[in-house]
């Protein structure tokens, strides 16, 4: 083999290597995680439109981020819910080079309660989803865009439950206090005693 082949034949295998490195660096990833950024449990007034919305991040198996992913967000069809731009339920959004997706402006519809948005990311064969809660509430000083915590189902629930165990406290009380007026109105008769007749002999 002369000089000139053999330097053509180096030159053809580094040229293959750099397209193998290249290509692996543009394929899709074995493996995508999602993570929620922003907006997990929020609070959101009934009737109103987000402002701050849904930031999510779509990584590898090897935590680097995934850029150009397609990200769906997918709001209830009924119950508590809302319509993103357009009045559709779902909105696509692609991952920027720091693999962020982020979603915002949904209009709320007037039904309190609690939700889930479906948050689904795909590229090439991987996939992967999950599911952020959400709230929607009716009180007159609701707090805008807070925190949704477990306290919001609980604290119903347990003041249903204590709202019951007063009324049953109050009505055992009551009924208590009915027996005792009943038991002094109507005493038991005293039974008539009749003794040994005495004789007393004195002088007279």
């Amino acid at each position: 083999m002369s000089r000139k082949t053999s330097r053509l034949a180096r030159a053809s295998v580094a040229i293959a290597l750099a397209a193998c490195v290249m290509g692996a660096d543009t394929a899709s990833p074995v493996v995508i995680q999602l993570r929620v950024v922003e907006g997990e449990g929020t609070v959101y007034a009934v009737g109103s439109r987000a402002t701050r919305g849904l930031m999510i991040k779509v990584s590898d198996e090897n935590g680097k981020p995934v850029d150009s992913a397609a990200v769906s967000f997918q709001l209830p069809a009924d119950g508590p819910s809302g319509v993103f731009g357009g009045g559709i339920k779902t909105a696509i959004v692609n991952t920027q080079p720091d693999g962020m997706a982020t979603v915002w402006g949904m209009q709320w519809n007037k039904i309190p309660g609690p939700f889930q948005i479906t948050v689904t990311a795909s590229k090439g064969p991987a996939r992967s989803s999950l599911v952020v809660p959400q709230f929607l509430s009716d009180a007159k000083t609701a707090p805008g865009e807070g925190k949704f915590t477990a306290s919001h189902h609980s604290r119903n629930k347990w003041l249903l439950i204590g709202a019951i165990g007063a009324g049953a406290a109050a009505g055992l009380a009551f009924r208590g206090s009915l027996s005792k007026t009943t038991v002094g109105a109507a005493p038991s008769p005293t039974a008539l005693q009749i003794g040994n007749p005495s004789i007393i002999v004195g002088h007279p």
